[in-house]
């Protein structure tokens, strides 16, 4: 190669080095593309969100508290019922009988106490008679007779008491064996709508236990008074109060938004199948925590069980300084600087939070062109916005986004706004406005 071209390739690429050089310079010159926003005053709603199931205030699980075949089932699924209403029935005719042998058992202790009472009568007596007779003259009753009379009076005392208890003892058979007769009839103990029916006439129902889902017969609710069931993260309860209003959405009504309030905030974790009562989370696993919703004017077709999410109102401010959430960042405590319109006090309020901690949290505030952190002390979180207690004033510039250009700026280093590439003039405009 001529030396001629040599020294023109080289001039060349030392002008591409340079004018790549320029053009990095010049963007560096120019600033991160930033969106900026000012801090204003406006209303705000702390929420926490959490999801559930619809259930009625009041239900009934029907169970049986005796074994037998259905043989009467009155009800059906979706019925409204009045209490004492008959539900069904089952086969009385073993109860029936069980009632007769114990009626029996009771007039057999009734006879045995009748007669024990005569022979107490007979042996009172004759203990009397020999009594009289031997006040009257000594030799005609030895003492060994008088003792043998008293002794059977006393015998027989015990026996009409023995006897006494016996008939006690079969009428509480009795009343026993009826009481598990009218068991045999099963009534509505509550008003109410049948949500659930788990048998049909001819089946066996059993003995019902708590931990035995196939004694269940049927479910009456009372629907007029329905709550949300939601489960709520151990880190949201604190937040939550009773009385707290909220807003429910329900899958099955996708355009209605139901109105409710917190009557109960559950004081233990939700259990965790297979986790033992009382053991706690196991490591690692989120805990959540019951809160009942009651809904205000549920609709007549609203149905236990549905899904729900539900909305819980924790805090409101009015006309509140705010900045956006994703505005809000952490960088180290070195590099903090009060805006010129700060009181020393302000800017004493916004850091004094932060302690003697490393991070602080606080927002890049743009002037002249330039991104500036500042300390701020944060209120309550509202859906997209932060309620600011001090450090910021009303008009601040602060960048707001993207992520990327919050996580990497420092102080000092040069902004504009995002809008400006794909806005031309009226993003131009904007940055004299806000800056």
């Amino acid at each position: 190669m001529r030396r001629g071209a040599k020294w023109g390739l080289g001039i060349l690429i030392v002008g591409g080095l340079a004018a790549a050089a320029i053009t990095v310079a010049a963007t560096r010159e120019k600033g991160t593309p930033v969106r900026i926003e000012t801090a204003a005053n406006q209303d705000l709603v702390a929420a926490v969100n959490a999801s559930g199931w619809i259930r009625p205030n009041r239900k009934v699980d029907v169970q049986s508290d005796i074994m037998g075949r259905i043989i009467d089932l009155r009800v059906a699924e979706g019925e409204s019922v009045r209490k004492g209403d008959i539900l069904l029935r089952i086969d009385p005719s073993q109860y029936e009988a069980s009632v007769e042998r114990a009626r029996g058992a009771l007039s057999e202790a009734q006879a045995r106490q009748a007669q024990a009472r005569a022979n107490l009568l007979q042996s009172q007596r004759n203990y009397q008679r020999l009594r009289q007779l031997a006040d009257t003259d000594t030799s005609l009753v030895s003492r060994q007779a008088l003792e043998e009379a008293e002794t059977q009076a006393t015998v027989q005392t015990e026996l009409l008491d023995a006897a006494e208890y016996g008939v006690l003892q079969a009428r509480a058979s009795l009343n026993e064996a009826l009481d598990r007769l009218s068991k045999t009839v099963l009534r509505a103990t509550m008003d109410g709508t049948i949500t659930r029916l788990d048998v049909e006439e001819g089946e066996t129902a059993i003995v019902g236990t708590m931990n035995n889902s196939g004694s269940l017969l049927l479910t009456i609710s009372d629907l007029s008074v329905m709550e949300a069931v939601v489960q709520v993260n151990e880190t949201d309860v604190p937040n939550i109060e009773l009385g707290d209003s909220a807003e429910i959405s329900i899958d099955a009504f996708p355009k209605q938004i139901f109105v409710g309030h917190v009557t109960e905030i559950s004081h233990s974790s939700v259990r965790a199948p297979g986790q033992s009562p009382g053991t706690g989370a196991g490591q690692g696993q989120a805990v959540d925590f019951e809160v009942v919703i009651r809904l205000v004017d549920p609709p007549a077709a609203l149905r236990p069980d549905l899904s729900a999410s539900a909305e819980v109102i924790t805090d409101r401010r009015e006309n509140a300084l705010s900045i956006p959430i994703i505005a809000l960042t952490v960088r180290d405590r070195g590099a903090m600087e009060p805006l010129p319109q700060e009181t020393p006090e302000a800017h004493a309020a916004a850091t004094s939070a932060t302690g003697s901690a490393t991070d602080v949290e606080g927002v890049f505030v743009v002037r002249e062109g330039k991104a500036h952190f500042i300390p701020v002390q944060t209120g309550i979180a509202g859906r997209e916005h932060f309620e600011v207690l001090g450090g910021l004033s009303a008009g601040d510039s602060v960048v707001a986004g993207p992520y990327e250009a919050i996580r990497s700026l420092k102080e000092g280093d040069p902004v504009r706004r995002l809008q400006d590439e794909n806005q031309g003039g009226r993003g131009a405009t904007a940055q004299r406005t806000g800056s």
